[in-house]
């Protein structure tokens, strides 16, 4: 992936439950056993969402010179069956639970985007 959802995301395995966590972990939040890294996958489907419509406070916060814009974040379910809070890149007008999307590592927060728009 290019722009805003530049990388995988790196998460873990457990050896012996194979319960899969992001952000990666050494050991397993279930049955606290030794996890290995991997990369979960790069599309899932929207949980949940809301939409965040005031500029989070100052610091660490810094306002963008064209001022805030409010932006949809949910929580994309992977097929890993994981699920990861992400900033979304669509619309809130045009945001539905269910819908596919791309996610992707970016600075802080992952992102995700609608399958199959131009990122």
């Amino acid at each position: 992936m290019e722009g805003p959802l530049s990388g995988r995301l790196p998460g873990s395995r457990c050896a012996g439950c194979a319960v899969a966590v992001y952000p990666a972990d050494p050991a397993c939040p279930r049955c606290g056993g030794p996890a290995a890294p991997t990369v979960l996958s790069d599309t899932g489907t929207l949980w949940t969402w809301t939409v965040q419509r005031y500029a989070p406070k100052s610091p660490p916060y810094v306002v963008p010179d064209a001022g805030f814009e409010s932006f949809a974040v949910g929580y994309v379910e992977l097929p890993d069956g994981v699920r990861v809070l992400a900033v979304l890149d669509v619309p809130p007008d045009d945001v539905t639970i269910g819908m596919p999307l791309r996610i992707g590592a970016a600075d802080g927060v992952p992102r995700a985007a609608a399958v199959g728009a131009a990122v």
